[in-house]
This record gives structure tokens, sequence and C-alpha cells, in this order.
């Protein structure tokens, strides 16, 4: 059964979060992508989770769907605090991040300053390297704003938030928490060899699957097969 809730960040400002329990103390948090939010594929996720034996929560950041807020004004450190505050909010025992995306890089900066304590990141195509919105600041330094819709824009201050977000950090901060990437071969927003950087560079176990074919929106069908590897990486983790 789902549960709805309103999760406070600041005091003017909350996030929405839908909770599907399980009877365990395992947690199951989804972080969605940039332009996205806890709607759609995050309910088929988080059912699957429930199966498997995790307290699924999925949430909107703030800006997005049903939570508070102006999406401009809310960069990646307002991101980080939206989810410290949803896993503060439950308290679980045994959490594990799955980040989708600009949600990835959600997962790992606030693993990395501290903000959460998870016992595994997962992720799919996450963003790593700043300069994956490297078009997008060509925009915003042309014209002031890079407006998506009516509703969504950023302008420079998403930038200069970003810029103290290097994965440097998260190479150097995360040293015993086992992260698996799954990122398609033919993904033209987030390309591939930036995982394989990361991957690299991290001194930890990583797991890392490369779908042929998929760019960075999943088919339903390869969306399915990342669930199958993300449930049996952590069924075989002794910590989770």
């Amino acid at each position: 059964m789902a549960e709805r809730h309103r999760i406070a960040v600041t005091d003017d400002e909350s996030v929405a979060a839908v909770h599907h329990a399980a009877p365990s103390n395992r947690w199951l948090v989804f972080c969605h992508g940039f332009l996205s939010d806890k709607s759609g594929s995050y309910e088929r996720r988080a059912l699957r989770a429930v199966d498997q034996g995790f307290n699924a929560v999925r949430f909107d950041f703030r800006g997005c769907g049903e939570s508070d807020g102006v999406f401009a004004d809310q960069p990646l450190g307002a991101k980080i605090a939206d989810l410290s505050a949803v896993a503060d909010y439950f308290d679980p025992d045994s959490l594990v991040l799955f980040g989708s995306s600009f949600g990835g890089k959600v997962a790992f900066h606030a693993t990395a300053r501290d903000r959460v304590a998870p016992a595994a990141i997962a992720t799919r195509a996450p963003v790593t390297r700043n300069d994956a919105f490297a078009e997008y600041e060509a925009v915003v330094r042309e014209e002031g704003a890079c407006r998506f819709d009516d509703d969504r824009w950023i302008d420079r201050r998403f930038f200069d938030d970003l810029a103290s977000f290097p994965f440097d950090e998260v190479v150097d901060a995360i040293e015993d928490v086992p992260i698996a990437i799954f990122h398609g071969r033919a993904d033209e927003s987030v390309p591939i060899e930036h995982s394989f950087d990361a991957a690299s560079a991290l001194e930890i176990d990583v797991v890392l699957e490369a779908f042929v074919g998929e760019g960075h929106v999943f088919t339903d069908d390869a969306d399915e097969r990342v669930l199958d590897r993300l449930f049996e990486w952590l069924a075989a983790l002794d910590r989770v």
C-alpha cells in the first residue's frame, strides 16, 4: 500500500514523497532525473522493489512534480538538501540509493558530503562530469537563461552552484560504499565514456554494465533488465 507524505525541507517548502511499504528494515530511495519527477516509471520501479523486500520511496525534488518551490531556485545543493530531508524523515536502518541521470549526481554528492549514509548506491546514466551541461551553459551565457518550458528554466545560479561539486570530491570521500552504474551505449545526453572514467577513478568496488542500443532514456525492456541486475547485485552484498 502506498502512503503519501509531505516532508519539510525549509520553513516554507516541502517535498512530496510516496512510501511503498514492505515488511523489512531495508529501504530503497529513488532520485529522479533533471527534468523528471517521481511518477511513471518510478512507480513501477518502486513496486518491483517492494516485491524484492524493500521499502521503496519515490519523491519529487523541489520545483518538480507535486513538491513546493520554483525549478530555477533548486540547483544541485538544494536537491541534496531534499534527499537529506527524505532520508532523515524515514530514518531507515539500511538505505540504498538509486539515482537516474542528475539524480545519480545528487546521490553521489549527498553521500560524499555526509548528508546521507547509504549502504550502496545504484545509478542509471549518472551525471558525473559537469560538462554534461555545457550546451545549457552556453545558452545561459548567450541569453541569460535556458528555458525548457514555461515553468522550468535555469540561469547562472545553477552553474555557479554546480561548479562547487566536482566529481573529485566523490572519488576522495566515498571509500566503502559499493556502486553500480548502468548506462546505455547510445546515450547522447550523458556519454557512456563519462561513466567509464568515473568507474576508473573510484577506488572502491564498482559494477558497470553497458546496454547496447539504449540511449539516455531506456526502453521498458531495458529498464526491466536494469532492475533484474540491480536486485541481483544487492542480493550479493552482505551489507544490504
